[in-house]
């Protein structure tokens, strides 16, 4: 299975192109399917097997920013990165806040339970939304729609940046539910302050560095851009998430701010395609393999301690929450009001929402069983899978052939290049 699995993920993307599905979503009904026949399956638990599904999910997730980190291709700046900044101080706080009022509502369970469910599904995903991300690395500054960059620049830096909430909800867990001064003052100086900007601070470091070893080391050898090697990438991943782990802060982050910092040591060098395109093969073969147990675990019975109270606040999360959030989040800035609905409806949830409860729930009780949990947070992804996935492909490809309309009435010709078709706002 894993070796048909692999040749899957090789060649279901060229079979899925243009079409209403998405590799994920095959995945996840082919897991479904190889459940319901007669062959034997392992049974799959992520609450007894917490911690491989802790640490298999986490290397996912750092692999997929890494790579959304190397394909962007617009410079870091307050004006250029507007709609990402809106993004991650305006919606996701307010997808918490919304998320963990409708937990406490409509699901009855208790302010810690309903906070820890709101930070698991807070951040948008890397792993899962690669129709809606930015394509393979580029010459030029300017190529990246305005709906492409928001949504692959967001999911780059909120899966780090929800760790803040998520500590915030083991820190309430631990203390009884009751928070105290002390503790909130912690949480503010050490998970917060501290731990993001040890984050950014690693990942700038580690990016410089390597950056110069790639790209500017005075021996030829140890200039690894000169012979091409893709894996390299992989070494960077595991090399700035682990030094910012062992330093106490963020290593999502620092992954991501490592890859942005490569980004930019050589803009036009080739050998940024070869990294990203090798990471994009890694997260592919992950993702697949991912995608797979969560279809199999799904027919197992893993919605079993769903309630339609818990599959409302999914829904709702991703139908009106974040829809409204991230739409009131773009009001002025450069993007068109198509682009702000497009980016607004695409909140994908995935791998790192697995990832981020696993990795609570090997810290602390919540108040209510894991399976509550697991049941919620599982429902919410098949959803984003099944709704985002479908979708996807027609609304992207439309809002391509609209600017393409507008940058040949608008004087660009026949042929308008990248560039052009880019600028144009919807």
């Amino acid at each position: 299975m894993l070796g048909a699995g692999a040749l899957g993920a090789a060649v279901l993307p060229r079979l899925v192109a243009r079409r209403p599905l998405s590799l994920p979503l095959v995945f996840l009904a082919c897991g479904v399917a190889l459940q319901v026949s007669p062959l034997p399956m392992p049974g799959i638990d992520p609450v007894a097997d917490r911690t491989w599904v802790e640490h298999v999910t986490e290397v996912c997730v750092i692999v997929s920013l890494m790579g959304a980190g190397l394909a962007l291709n617009r410079p870091f700046g307050r004006r250029r990165w507007q709609g990402t900044w809106r993004q991650l101080g305006v919606t996701m706080p307010l997808t918490i806040a919304a998320v963990g009022l409708l937990a406490w509502g409509l699901l009855d369970w208790p302010p810690v339970a309903a906070l820890l469910l709101a930070a698991v599904l807070a951040p948008t995903d890397p792993v899962l939304a690669s129709e809606v991300r930015v394509g393979a690395p580029t010459d030029s500054e300017h190529d990246e729609d305005e709906v492409r960059f928001a949504l692959t620049s967001e999911a780059g830096l909120n899966d780090g940046l929800a760790f803040p909430f998520v500590m915030a909800a083991v820190a309430l867990a631990a203390a009884g539910g009751r928070p105290t001064g002390d503790g909130i003052a912690h949480w503010a100086l050490v998970d917060v302050l501290y731990k993001c900007v040890m984050g950014v601070s690693a990942g700038l470091a580690v990016g410089a560095l390597l950056g110069w070893l790639f790209f500017r080391a005075g021996r030829r050898a140890m200039r690894l851009s000169e012979h091409r090697e893709g894996f390299v990438a992989i070494g960077a991943t595991f090399l700035a998430y682990g030094v910012t782990e062992l330093l106490h802060g963020y290593g999502f982050l620092a992954v991501f701010v490592t890859a942005c910092r490569i980004r930019r040591a050589e803009h036009a060098h080739g050998y940024h395609t070869v990294l990203h395109d090798f990471v994009e093969q890694v997260e592919r073969l992950l993702t697949a393999a991912l995608l797979f147990l969560l279809g199999v675990f799904v027919a197992q019975g893993g919605l079993a301690s769903l309630t339609w109270q818990g599959a409302a606040v999914g829904l709702l999360l991703l139908s009106v929450v974040r829809p409204l959030a991230a739409w009131a989040a773009q009001l002025g800035t450069s993007a068109g009001p198509r682009e702000r609905v497009a980016t607004a409806f695409f909140g994908v949830r995935g791998i790192g929402s697995l990832f981020y409860l696993a990795h609570a729930l090997g810290s602390a009780g919540f108040g209510v069983p894991a399976e509550w949990l697991w049941a919620v947070v599982t429902f919410t992804v098949l959803a984003s899978v099944v709704l985002h996935g479908v979708s996807a492909t027609p609304v992207i490809s439309r809002l391509d052939r609209l600017r393409t309309r507008r940058a040949r009435a608008g004087g660009a010709g026949p042929e308008p290049d990248e560039v052009e078709v880019a600028g144009e706002r919807l």
